[in-house]
């Protein structure tokens, strides 16, 4: 009669280690979302709410959104001026389309660059793995501001990569590579290369070698052995790796301002010029939140498109 007792108490034991792991994982998920949303949805409705503010001259320099009336009514002024001053002047526009086109070109060129040296990692023995990819992390420990530094003295008319090339006879005259935009695209490209080469390796690092040895053995030759079946199982590591260059090429600053020229206007520049010189709040805020609905509007687009095509691919597998 008294047998029912020890499977009670079990089920109520493995009830509690349920619950318990639950609460644990619901803790896990709440760590990282409780991150954006102290670093990136709070400092986000900051600068949302000034963009809608005006400008005046004090401290703060901004005007309250909301404010009460002597009739003790609530008041709510919202400016749209800001954002209708980038659509009248045209120097926002210039900023904008520079800032995209020096970042793609970046992206491209270590894209370029970064994929044979991810795959030539990737199928290196375990040991000299190991070195490389502590050769890729190395420069991160030192600072950006003096890594980028360094190339001013390496691009610069008198600079050693000049030098070099004057004395092996290939130019006749310094080439004008800093205070131009191929300075801008070296010093993105040298910067970020890492933030490319570790997704792709990441990816790579996990394709089977034995789908190129049945490609080659149905008579594949190895570009079209590339083509079809490397390239495409690493794209996820191809999107990762050109995500992390673009997203913060478009909106560099450091880099345009050391390596770059007058004519090297980027969005960056903008916003610094906005904050700090003409203390122009709301209108940097309208600048900063278009620009980063430029850049998340099309990265949320792809993950949707792409979680719809997940399921399908699932479907159709047999």
């Amino acid at each position: 009669m008294n047998a029912p007792a020890p499977v009670s108490l079990r089920h109520r034991v493995n009830q509690a280690r349920l619950r318990l792991q639950a609460s644990g994982q619901r803790l896990v998920i709440a760590v990282p979302f409780g991150w954006l949303l102290l670093f990136f949805l709070l400092p986000f409705a900051l600068v949302l709410k000034i963009s809608f503010a005006e400008f005046r001259i004090g401290i703060p320099p901004f005007t309250d959104l909301v404010t009460f009336t002597d009739q003790a009514y609530l008041r709510v002024t919202l400016a749209f001026s800001n954002y209708l001053r980038m659509v009248e002047d045209r120097q926002y526009l210039v900023a904008y389309l520079n800032s995209l086109r020096i970042a793609g070109g970046s992206t491209l060129i270590a894209l370029l660059i970064g994929y044979p040296m991810a795959y030539a990692i990737a199928r290196a023995p375990k040991g000299p793995r190991a070195v490389l990819l502590f050769l890729v992390v190395l420069p991160f420990w030192t600072s950006f501001l003096i890594r980028v530094y360094a190339w001013v003295g390496l691009l610069k008319g008198n600079g050693l990569i000049n030098a070099a090339l004057l004395s092996l006879g290939i130019i006749d005259q310094p080439l004008l590579i800093a205070g131009s935009d191929w300075g801008v695209h070296i010093g993105i490209v040298y910067s970020y290369l890492p933030f490319m080469i570790l997704p792709l390796y990441a990816t790579l690092e996990k394709l089977d070698p034995s789908l190129l040895e049945a490609a080659h053995d149905l008579g594949c030759r190895p570009w079209k052995a590339f083509l079809t079946v490397t390239l495409p199982l690493s794209m996820p590591g191809v999107i990762a790796g050109c995500m992390l260059v673009f997203i913060p090429a478009v909106g560099e600053f450091v880099i345009p301002e050391l390596l770059g020229g007058a004519d090297t206007f980027m969005i960056g520049r903008v916003l610094w010029n906005e904050f700090f010189l003409n203390r122009d709040w709301p209108v940097a805020s309208a600048v900063a939140v278009v620009m980063l609905v430029l850049l998340v509007a099309p990265i949320m687009l792809f993950q949707h498109l792409q979680s719809r095509e997940a399921p399908a691919k699932t479907e159709a597998r047999p």
